[in-house]
């Protein structure tokens, strides 16, 4: 009797192991769309942008297959422990599969950008692109290693996040009042910033996930939020 619920315990750990692959693997396609979408729009390369639109089936597809292999898991009665790590990860798919969506957005806006003449804010764009993805890497690794510590921090640092997104969207409504012909271009790099910001919060999801998954309920400190374009709205 021992030797088989040794057996279906070693079963169970192998298929949680093989669990964070697949999450840490859709996360890595999640931040490389990220990053691939932040290049053609410095580019201005049409065609890649929209393989990058292309490619985010693969991402949907692994969020489907996580989904499945959660419920596969959940259906063995794991122990209340398991099922934190299982919420948990239906949790994080859910963020990636999003994140994914947000960053081919970013691409399907960099062909109609494209159309205009190139504007000096790009580069604001392309470092707060730099900075949520650098979170969303740092959040990951956090969730490999069960670190709950670091995604405390990674949370935390989302006010970076939101301080540069509430400068770029100042910037672009004042070049949009000082020259009428820059409202289009300007209004599709607002709503690409706004997709990289709504990336960032996908990542704080994370890595408030992956503090659930190594403290249950407890609660985490109050986080500082600085997105001050609310306030301009």
């Amino acid at each position: 009797m021992n030797e088989l619920h040794d057996h279906i315990v070693r079963s169970i750990d192998d298929e949680q192991r093989r669990l964070v692959g697949e999450l840490l693997r859709m996360g890595d396609m999640a931040a490389a769309q990220l990053e691939a979408a932040l290049d053609v729009v410095e580019r201005r390369d049409d065609k890649a942008a929209e393989r990058i639109v292309g490619n985010d089936e693969a991402i949907d597809a692994l969020e489907h297959e996580t989904s499945h292999d959660v419920m596969r898991l959940a259906l063995r009665g794991p122990m209340a422990r398991d099922l934190r790590e299982l919420l948990a990860a239906l949790r994080i798919a859910s963020d990636i599969e999003r994140i994914g969506d947000y960053a081919a957005n970013v691409a399907k806006r960099s062909m109609a950008l494209n159309l205009a003449p190139p504007l000096p804010q790009v580069r604001g764009l392309t470092a707060l692109g730099a900075v949520a993805g650098r979170q969303l890497r740092d959040v990951l690794v956090a969730y490999r290693d069960n670190d709950a510590d670091a995604a405390e921090r990674i949370r935390a640092r989302d006010a970076e996040l939101d301080l540069q997104y509430t400068s770029l969207f100042r910037e672009l409504l004042t070049y949009m009042m000082e020259d009428a012909r820059s409202i289009t271009a300007c209004t599709h790099l607002l709503f690409m910033a706004k997709n990289i910001e709504r990336i960032g919060d996908h990542v704080t999801n994370i890595a408030e996930n992956v503090w659930f998954r190594a403290h249950g309920e407890d609660a985490l400190p109050r986080r500082e939020r600085r997105d001050g374009t609310t306030q301009l709205s």
